[in-house]
Protein backbone atom coordinates (compact mmCIF):
# COMPACT_ATOMS: atom_id res chain seq x y z
CA UNK A 1 0.00 0.00 0.00
CA UNK A 2 2.81 2.50 -0.54
CA UNK A 3 0.69 4.32 -3.10
CA UNK A 4 -1.58 5.75 -1.67
CA UNK A 5 -3.84 8.09 -3.82
CA UNK A 6 -5.09 11.57 -2.54
CA UNK A 7 -8.44 9.95 -0.64
CA UNK A 8 -6.32 6.99 1.80
CA UNK A 9 -3.27 10.02 1.89
CA UNK A 10 -6.32 12.82 3.02
CA UNK A 11 -8.11 9.84 5.08
CA UNK A 12 -4.63 9.27 7.16
CA UNK A 13 -4.36 12.95 7.74
CA UNK A 14 -7.71 13.48 9.35
CA UNK A 15 -6.94 10.49 11.56
CA UNK A 16 -3.99 11.54 12.59
CA UNK A 17 -5.72 14.70 13.40
CA UNK A 18 -8.73 13.23 15.04
CA UNK A 19 -9.35 9.22 15.47
CA UNK A 20 -12.28 9.39 17.61
CA UNK A 21 -14.05 10.85 14.10
CA UNK A 22 -17.03 8.36 13.38
CA UNK A 23 -16.84 7.13 9.39
CA UNK A 24 -19.56 9.08 8.49
CA UNK A 25 -17.45 12.40 9.65
CA UNK A 26 -14.75 11.24 8.54
CA UNK A 27 -15.69 10.16 4.99
CA UNK A 28 -17.28 13.81 4.92
CA UNK A 29 -14.06 15.51 5.84
CA UNK A 30 -12.43 13.75 2.92
CA UNK A 31 -14.78 13.54 -0.15
CA UNK A 32 -15.98 9.87 -0.30
CA UNK A 33 -19.41 8.16 1.06
CA UNK A 34 -18.80 6.35 4.15
CA UNK A 35 -18.79 2.90 3.10
CA UNK A 36 -15.67 3.35 0.53
CA UNK A 37 -13.87 5.06 3.37
CA UNK A 38 -14.68 2.46 6.05
CA UNK A 39 -13.22 0.32 3.74
CA UNK A 40 -9.95 1.73 3.23
CA UNK A 41 -9.56 2.59 6.59
CA UNK A 42 -9.99 -1.35 7.26
CA UNK A 43 -7.20 -2.24 4.52
CA UNK A 44 -5.26 0.50 6.07
CA UNK A 45 -5.32 -1.24 9.27
CA UNK A 46 -4.87 -4.79 8.01
CA UNK A 47 -2.04 -3.53 5.93
CA UNK A 48 -0.41 -2.21 9.05
CA UNK A 49 -0.55 1.32 7.84
CA UNK A 50 -2.78 2.50 10.38
CA UNK A 51 -0.79 0.50 13.51
CA UNK A 52 -2.85 1.72 16.43
CA UNK A 53 -5.50 4.17 18.01
CA UNK A 54 -4.05 6.50 20.94
CA UNK A 55 -4.71 8.91 22.95
CA UNK A 56 -1.46 12.46 23.78
CA UNK A 57 -1.82 13.36 27.08
CA UNK A 58 -0.42 16.89 28.76
CA UNK A 59 2.74 15.59 30.49
CA UNK A 60 2.89 18.95 32.39
CA UNK A 61 -0.41 18.72 33.37
CA UNK A 62 0.31 14.98 34.74
CA UNK A 63 3.24 16.30 36.73
CA UNK A 64 5.74 14.71 34.53
CA UNK A 65 7.44 18.05 34.36
CA UNK A 66 11.31 16.76 32.87
CA UNK A 67 12.26 15.56 29.70
CA UNK A 68 15.46 13.82 29.28
CA UNK A 69 17.72 13.29 26.25
CA UNK A 70 20.26 10.47 27.21
CA UNK A 71 22.60 9.47 24.61
CA UNK A 72 24.38 5.90 25.44
CA UNK A 73 27.46 4.22 24.30
CA UNK A 74 27.62 0.65 25.04
CA UNK A 75 30.98 -1.26 25.37
CA UNK A 76 31.27 -3.82 22.07
CA UNK A 77 33.23 -6.33 23.54
CA UNK A 78 30.13 -7.67 26.36
CA UNK A 79 28.74 -9.80 25.26
CA UNK A 80 24.90 -9.88 24.13
CA UNK A 81 25.32 -6.47 25.83
CA UNK A 82 22.88 -5.04 22.83
CA UNK A 83 20.19 -7.37 23.58
CA UNK A 84 19.80 -7.14 27.11
CA UNK A 85 20.13 -3.36 26.85
CA UNK A 86 17.30 -3.15 24.36
CA UNK A 87 15.45 -5.57 26.82
CA UNK A 88 15.84 -3.80 29.99
CA UNK A 89 14.77 -0.21 28.18
CA UNK A 90 11.45 -1.89 26.85
CA UNK A 91 10.98 -2.74 30.33
CA UNK A 92 11.57 0.87 31.36
CA UNK A 93 8.14 3.40 31.50
CA UNK A 94 10.34 6.57 31.79
CA UNK A 95 11.71 5.72 28.69
CA UNK A 96 8.93 6.58 25.68
CA UNK A 97 11.30 6.49 22.83
CA UNK A 98 14.71 4.51 22.17
CA UNK A 99 16.52 5.10 18.71
CA UNK A 100 19.29 3.09 17.71
CA UNK A 101 21.84 5.78 16.01
CA UNK A 102 24.67 6.45 13.68
CA UNK A 103 26.82 9.26 15.11
CA UNK A 104 28.27 10.12 18.42
CA UNK A 105 25.84 7.57 20.54
CA UNK A 106 24.78 4.03 20.09
CA UNK A 107 21.06 5.08 21.49
CA UNK A 108 19.21 8.23 21.61
CA UNK A 109 16.76 7.99 24.63
CA UNK A 110 13.72 10.27 25.59
CA UNK A 111 13.22 9.90 29.16
CA UNK A 112 10.34 11.73 31.06
CA UNK A 113 9.98 12.07 34.81
CA UNK A 114 7.98 14.34 37.46
CA UNK A 115 11.65 16.00 38.66
CA UNK A 116 15.37 15.69 38.20
CA UNK A 117 15.19 13.57 41.87
CA UNK A 118 13.25 10.73 39.66
CA UNK A 119 15.76 11.21 36.72
CA UNK A 120 18.75 10.85 39.24
CA UNK A 121 17.05 7.71 40.36
CA UNK A 122 16.38 6.36 36.92
CA UNK A 123 20.25 6.71 36.28
CA UNK A 124 21.03 4.89 39.09
CA UNK A 125 18.49 1.98 39.55
CA UNK A 126 17.86 1.40 35.75
CA UNK A 127 20.54 2.71 33.33
CA UNK A 128 23.79 2.56 35.02
CA UNK A 129 22.88 -0.84 36.00
CA UNK A 130 22.70 -2.02 32.77
CA UNK A 131 25.69 -4.29 31.84
CA UNK A 132 27.93 -3.20 28.75
CA UNK A 133 26.52 0.99 29.06
CA UNK A 134 30.12 2.21 28.92
CA UNK A 135 29.11 6.16 29.15
CA UNK A 136 26.10 8.18 29.11
CA UNK A 137 25.69 11.91 28.13
CA UNK A 138 21.83 13.64 28.97
CA UNK A 139 20.91 16.80 27.61
CA UNK A 140 17.99 18.43 29.56
CA UNK A 141 14.66 19.85 27.61
CA UNK A 142 14.32 23.62 28.75
CA UNK A 143 11.31 23.78 26.45
CA UNK A 144 9.51 22.01 23.85
CA UNK A 145 9.33 24.25 20.67
CA UNK A 146 7.96 21.81 17.98
CA UNK A 147 6.16 18.48 19.12
CA UNK A 148 4.08 16.82 16.80
CA UNK A 149 3.24 13.51 16.11
CA UNK A 150 1.41 13.20 12.76
CA UNK A 151 3.86 12.02 9.94
CA UNK A 152 4.44 14.34 6.94
CA UNK A 153 1.94 12.51 4.09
Amino acid sequence: MNNLDKYSKNILRELQLDSRRSVQALSSRVGLSGTPCWRRVKEMEEAGLIRRYTVLLDREKLGLHVCCLVHVNLQRHVQGAIQEFERAIGECPEVIECFSATGEADYLLKVIVPDIKAFDAFLNQALFTLPGVANVRTSVVLREVKYETALPL
